[in-house]
């Protein structure tokens, strides 16, 4: 269990990110046009999974749009942009927001990620919500970099992950 802060307040999560080194753990998460994808659908590649509580919150979509921009200049990476929010409500955010180079992902039908990943929030006034994070994983899908952004309504350290990504 992590603890992590809204707006200064404390909060818990179910468990804590995957150790650095350590195989990603599969996962089952549903895309805009709603099939059910895991880390098979994006084998050899480098992922940024840019975990978000709901693109419907003001840091959470400058962090999205922020990671679009980015992974223009990332050759053989997909960024997956992880939250709570319906399929349909990703797609209106994507297209009211022009962002098209990131693979926004729900966890609609499965619930298992957050806490797989140990990101679920468990208590405070976000609970079931997913704790602001980002996990790169390598071409191995072995996990390279973790960040459980301690204070959720901050944004991560775009320049560690981006660097762990271009390793």
């Amino acid at each position: 269990m992590a603890q992590v802060l809204f707006k200064g307040s404390p909060m818990h999560t179910r468990g804590s990110l995957p150790a650095v080194g350590t195989k990603a753990p599969d996962f089952k998460l549903t895309t805009g046009d709603l099939r059910d994808v895991g880390l098979a659908e994006y084998k050899g590649k480098r992922k940024i999974l840019s975990v978000v509580h709901s693109l419907d919150t003001g840091t959470c979509a400058v962090s999205t749009r922020r990671f679009n921009t980015e992974a223009t200049r990332l050759p053989d990476t997909v960024v997956l942009v992880i939250s709570n929010d319906l399929p349909f409500a990703q797609k209106r955010f994507c297209e009211a927001e022009k962002i098209a180079n990131v693979v926004p992902l729900s966890q609609m039908r499965n619930r298992d990620f957050g806490k797989t990943y140990g990101m679920e929030i468990t208590d405070g006034p976000i609970a079931g919500l997913l704790a602001r994070s980002i996990i790169v994983i390598d071409e191995s899908d072995k996990v390279v970099y973790t960040e459980q952004v301690q204070e959720t309504t901050k944004e991560p350290d775009y320049e560690k992950a981006l660097a762990a990504a271009r390793k």
